[in-house]
C-alpha cells in the first residue's frame, strides 16, 4: 500500500474541526499547527508547565526516557482540558552520534494521543542536522568564537560556571543570551569569578530554530503515518518503527551494524512487515571484520 502525499497537501481529514491541545511552552505550536490543520485538526498550547518534566539547563533533570516523558506531558495537558480527546508533545534527545562520537547527534519524537480510539503514534526524526555544542570558555575571544560556530546570536545560548573543565549550574547559571555584549559580559565575570565558563547551545525550541525545523520533520513524519491506514484493520498510524542491522559488507560480504530492512507496523492491531532498504553494500569502515 502506497503512501499519501503529505506533502502535496492532501491528508485525509480525520478530525474535523476538533481541538488538540500541545503539551508546550516554548512555541512548537509555530511548527506543529500547521502541519496538523489538514487533518481537520486545530493544535493549541495546553498552558502547562513543561519544565516541571525536565529542562536542558539543568535546573530538572528528566528523569524518565523521552517517550515516557512526552507521555507524562500528555497527561498533563489532558488533565488540564478534558473536554478535549487529542493532545500532542514533543521530546529532543542530544548527544554524540552512535557510529561517529566526534559528530553531534539529534533525536527529536513528537507524540500523539487520541484517547477516544486509543490510539497513540509517534513521528520522528533523527539525524545530524544539529547545532548541539558546548565548550569550556578561558577568555571572551573564546566565547565569540563559539558563538559564532554555532549560529549565534540566531540560536540562543546558556551560560554557567565550569569547574574541572566540567559544567557547575549550581554555582551559576545564565539563560536566554541572545545579545553579544551581555553575552560577553556573562562569560567574563564567570571566568573571572570560577577561572572557566562552560558555554552550550540553548536546545529549548524557542531559542534553536535548527531544532524547530527538526521538530516540524517530526511532525510530517506524524502526519504521513496518520494519514496511512494499516493494510490490516485500517486504523491510522501505519508506519515505520524500526531497522533491522546487516547489511553486507562491500569488500567481505559479512553482515554489519548498519539497517538492511526496516520493519512497518501498526499502532493499533500490531500488524507488521519486513521491507528492504536500498540495496547499496556497506562501506568497509562499519564493518568490524574488516575494521576491527
Amino acid at each position: 500500500m502506497g503512501e499519501p502525499d503529505v506533502a502535496a497537501g492532501r491528508p485525509a481529514r480525520l478530525y474535523p474541526d476538533a481541538r488538540a491541545v500541545l503539551a508546550s511552552m516554548h512555541g512548537k505550536e509555530r511548527v506543529i499547527a500547521p502541519l496538523l490543520q489538514p487533518l481537520g485538526l486545530h493544535v493549541l498550547p495546553a498552558g502547562i508547565d513543561t519544565d516541571a518534566f525536565g529542562t536542558f539547563s539543568r535546573e530538572r533533570p528528566r528523569l524518565d526516557t523521552p517517550l515516557a516523558t512526552a507521555r507524562a506531558k500528555i497527561d498533563a495537558a489532558l488533565t488540564r482540558h478534558p473536554e478535549c480527546r487529542v493532545a500532542l508533545a514533543s521530546e529532543g534527545s542530544f548527544g554524540a552520534h552512535p557510529a561517529s562520537p566526534l559528530l553531534p547527534w539529534a533525536h527529536e519524537l513528537v507524540l500523539f494521543v487520541d484517547r477516544d480510539r486509543e490510539l497513540s503514534v509517534i513521528g520522528e526524526d533523527r539525524g545530524a542536522a544539529t547545532n548541539y555544542a558546548h565548550a569550556p570558555c578561558v577568555s571572551t575571544a573564546d566565547a565569540r568564537a563559539f558563538a559564532a560556530r554555532v549560529g549565534f546570536p540566531a540560536h540562543g545560548l546558556i551560560a554557567m560556571a565550569c569547574v574541572d573543565g566540567r559544567p557547575a549550574p549550581a554555582l551559576a547559571l545564565h539563560k536566554d543570551l541572545h545579545d553579544e555584549a551581555v553575552l560577553l559580559d556573562v562569560v567574563a565575570r564567570l571566568v573571572d569569578r570560577h577561572g572557566l565558563a562552560w558555554l552550550e547551545t540553548d536546545m529549548r525550541a524557542h531559542r534553536n530554530p535548527t531544532r524547530m525545523a527538526a521538530i516540524a520533520r517530526a511532525t510530517a513524519d506524524l502526519v504521513r503515518r496518520l494519514s496511512t491506514p494499516c493494510p490490516r484493520c485500517g486504523q491510522p498510524g501505519y508506519g515505520q518503527r524500526e531497522t533491522r542491522a546487516g547489511r553486507p559488507c562491500a569488500d567481505c560480504g559479512a553482515p554489519t551494524r548498519l539497517p538492511r530492512v526496516a520493519i512497518f507496523a501498526c499502532a493499533g492491531c500490531g500488524a507488521a512487515e519486513e521491507r528492504p532498504l536500498p540495496d547499496a553494500a556497506a562501506d568497509p569502515a562499519h564493518c568490524d571484520f574488516c575494521n576491527p
